[in-house]
């Protein structure tokens, strides 16, 4: 046991992934969620800037439509949910306000 643990001390152990709290992570989740809510709402994404900026908007909005109907959504996949349903109501809203140009 003693050899298992100097192993794995002198070992490097390269781990690859995504942690949602990254900025990264936020970016990824912001994109793919403005791309979904985009090709709900009129068939297309708005432009990868736009896209980001709509999902991460979405992300807090989301988070807090998420807490008031008190679902609890965690990791990659419960934010990937929350951002999508904030940016689709998102442009809901907007689309209220601003009407449709497609």
């Amino acid at each position: 046991m003693l050899s298992l643990l100097a192993w794995l001390q002198d070992s490097h152990v390269y781990f690859i992934g995504i942690h949602t709290g990254s900025l990264i992570a936020w970016l990824v989740v912001g994109l793919i969620a403005g791309w979904i809510a985009g090709t709900v709402t009129r068939g297309r994404g708005f432009g990868c800037i736009v896209d980001i900026i709509l999902g991460l908007v979405g992300a807090v909005i989301g988070g807090w439509i998420f807490t008031k109907l008190g679902i609890s959504a965690g990791g990659f996949w419960g934010s990937l949910a929350a951002a999508t349903v904030g940016a689709v109501a998102l442009v809901a809203v907007a689309r209220l306000f601003a009407g449709s140009r497609d």
